[in-house]
């Protein structure tokens, strides 16, 4: 069988027809179901009637993203038997029905492969510049090491997880990803993507909610306080505020922005561990150095 895997999925019960499809394109894949526990959480809320292969968890409140995410690793854990964390997002689909095998492959082959970020596409195939996770989003059909993944489709080695820990619950929603591949660089693993592992996914935008500006910045702070060398920190910042005007956002856009941004300055997020410089040269030479 191999290395054993376990999926994670969280929904707020409002895409019951993408679940029921997600979870059958699961099942399709090569050896059904077999040695892959399958838990869905509802963020707070009842959760439709799920296939009775499917571990079905109710929590008592939304918690977020990261915390979500950490609840569906410590349910796995309660039931046992996984080595790897493949978290797909509940209006995703897995065109493939060689998905999971191609992921046991690449970390039996490999025991310093950490993370696996799927490919996301939309029906038709095509990739968003903002899902390729390289500087300058080359060519999404490239496979190779990377900084950090995509939160809509991986897989975690759960020794990862042991080593550096859980996602950021306090970030709710985004950057909890990249705070993460940060961690994992830092201790030694590796993160790669896979074109070929391939997440279809409805084409959408994020910037469409005011929370998306105020955490994207309120986040993007706390990573920079809790991860970066102290003189790169200003070099960070600086570096994402001057991009996040050069996009032009609109006006309320803007303003929940900076909202965010002194949020993430005046309120802590611990605990602060700066990456050391030879991740910074790591992650510069893999051409994502983290100052921009």
């Amino acid at each position: 069988m191999g290395v054993t895997l376990g999926v994670v999925v969280l929904t707020m019960g409002n895409r019951p027809a993408e679940l029921t499809a997600l979870l059958e394109s699961v099942r399709a894949q090569d050896g059904g179901d077999s040695g892959v526990r399958t838990v869905v959480l509802g963020q707070g809320v009842k959760l439709p009637e799920l296939p009775e292969w499917v571990d079905a968890v109710e929590l008592p409140e939304n918690l977020g993203i990261p915390g979500g995410r950490n609840a569906g690793v410590e349910r796995l854990r309660e039931l046992g038997g996984t080595e790897v964390l493949v978290v797909l997002d509940d209006d995703g689909l897995l065109p493939r029905t060689d998905t999971f095998r191609l992921i046991r492959d690449a970390f039996e082959r490999d025991s310093e492969l950490g993370i696996v970020g799927f490919r996301i596409a939309d029906e038709t195939g095509f990739t968003q510049r903002r899902h390729v996770p390289r500087f300058g989003a080359s060519d999404p059909m490239q496979s190779g090491p990377v900084t950090t993944f995509l939160g809509g489709g991986h897989a975690i080695r759960l020794s990862v997880i042991d080593q550096v820990g859980l996602f950021p619950a306090e970030f709710f929603y985004a950057h909890e990803e990249t705070d993460f591949a940060w961690r994992a660089l830092d201790a030694g693993w590796r993160i790669d993507y896979r074109a070929d592992l391939v997440l279809q996914h409805p084409r959408t935008d994020p910037a469409r909610h005011a929370t998306y500006y105020r955490m994207t910045a309120r986040n993007r702070v706390w990573l920079a306080k809790r991860h970066l060398p102290a003189p790169l920190v200003p070099v960070y910042l600086t570096s994402w505020a001057l991009y996040t005007l050069v996009r032009r956002p609109p006006v309320s856009g803007l303003k929940a922005w900076w909202s965010g941004f002194f949020e993430g300055v005046r309120v802590p997020c611990p605990p602060r561990r700066p990456m050391r410089w030879s991740t910074v040269w790591r992650m510069t030479r893999l051409g994502r150095p983290p100052v921009i």
